[in-house]
């Protein structure tokens, strides 16, 4: 039981968190390009969240449900619909069997993100890791993006009830993005190369702005802006590239590495964007204003600490008590022996207000 793709959308694949401890093997971690969109989805689903998901770029898929469950929507505004009827986003919702979700053009942002309840699609573990690695054609649904025709299956075969569906809604969500907002800020430690561009290029690294250029994908946002000076070039030996590492090439406009990033590169960088940003990055699209922050590291760990803080209240948001949070079936399957078993204690005893009446007509006849 899962949910088959009439439509696949563009590049729509199973994505995680990522695929840890195999750089230095040569494989990019993958991952979903915005994790944060990701957990919350997850979340709302009450999946881990690190469960896989459904990622798509620019155009979203259309799927036909044969299963009832439980889903979640985030990440950019793809005005999605079930049915033929809007539903919305950061959101848990009931599907049932039969029905189709589909995708439009995005209003805000550039990825969205679809949860399923009971753990997501499932997929074989390659490396620990259920994420698509385009490149060397691994994990997800066999190495590949989802094309017409194709059945996902899920983790749970069927997802009835949700505890507190309610509470299972994030609000605001979307003020974290700033879509509204033509010009968006990454903080960024400066590093490990800064000693190779002079002082005017760092200058105008902090204090120009860029522009995302159209040249976009999951391997790195490439910008266009002023030319950043180097003291003698950008080349250097290669070496490690990071999540959000800032290269600067011979020409002398950044690009910002991403999820499906080259484990290693032969350009300097001048920074590397904080993990928390990254979001905001990926969801901007072609022409948005970036402006770049210094902070050292001690504050990006405290940003991504503060992350990590509000997905553990959400956590517990989502579970809050609420109207219709009890389900009438399983609290009549958990209640019915416990009065059976009060039903056979009390066999062949007298009601408590017999035993008062006879006690009251014993004291009376002794008076």
């Amino acid at each position: 039981m899962g949910m088959t793709a009439n439509k696949p959308g563009i590049c729509t694949t199973v994505q995680d968190l990522g695929r840890t401890g195999y750089l230095g093997s040569g494989f990019s971690p993958s991952g979903a390009m915005d994790q944060r969109a990701a957990v919350c989805a997850n979340i709302l689903v009450d999946n881990e969240p690190h469960a896989p998901v459904l990622e798509f770029c620019l155009a979203g898929p259309m799927l036909r449900f044969t299963t009832p469950t439980y889903i979640a929507i985030a990440g950019g505004d793809f005005r999605p619909t079930l049915d033929g009827m809007p539903i919305p986003a950061y959101t848990a919702l009931p599907v049932k069997r039969g029905s189709m979700l589909a995708f439009g053009a995005p209003a805000t942002g550039c990825y969205g993100y679809l949860a399923v309840a009971g753990g997501g699609p499932k997929v074989p573990r390659v490396m620990g890791s259920a994420s698509t690695n385009l490149k060397c054609g691994i994990g997800g649904l066999k190495g590949r993006a989802l094309t017409a025709g194709d059945y996902l299956s899920f983790e749970t075969r069927i997802t009835e009830y949700l505890p507190n569906l309610a509470s299972h809604r994030i609000e605001d969500e979307d003020a974290y993005y700033e879509h509204e907002n033509p010009q968006v800020t990454l903080r960024v430690v400066p590093g490990p190369q800064t000693d190779l561009f002079t002082d005017e290029g760092v200058r105008t690294f902090f204090n120009e702005t860029y522009q995302v250029s159209g040249k976009c994908d999951r391997m790195g946002f490439r910008l266009d802006g002023p030319p950043i000076e180097t003291v003698a070039g950008s080349d250097i030996i290669s070496d490690g590239i990071a999540l959000g590492a800032v290269q600067v090439p011979n020409h002398g406009r950044p690009i910002i590495m991403l999820a499906d990033r080259q484990t290693t590169g032969g350009y300097a960088k001048i920074g590397t964007v904080a993990s928390v940003d990254i979001p905001k990055l990926v969801q901007s699209p072609p022409g948005r204003t970036v402006r770049f922050e210094a902070v050292t590291v001690q504050e990006a760990q405290e940003l991504y600490r503060k992350e990590h803080l509000h997905f553990r209240a959400l956590e517990k948001m989502v579970r809050r008590p609420c109207y219709g949070g009890v389900s009438p079936r399983k609290t009549a399957r958990r209640l019915t022996p416990i009065l059976e078993a009060q039903a056979l204690d009390a066999a062949g005893r007298p009601l408590w207000i017999e035993t008062e009446k006879t006690a009251h007509h014993r004291t009376k006849r002794s008076e």
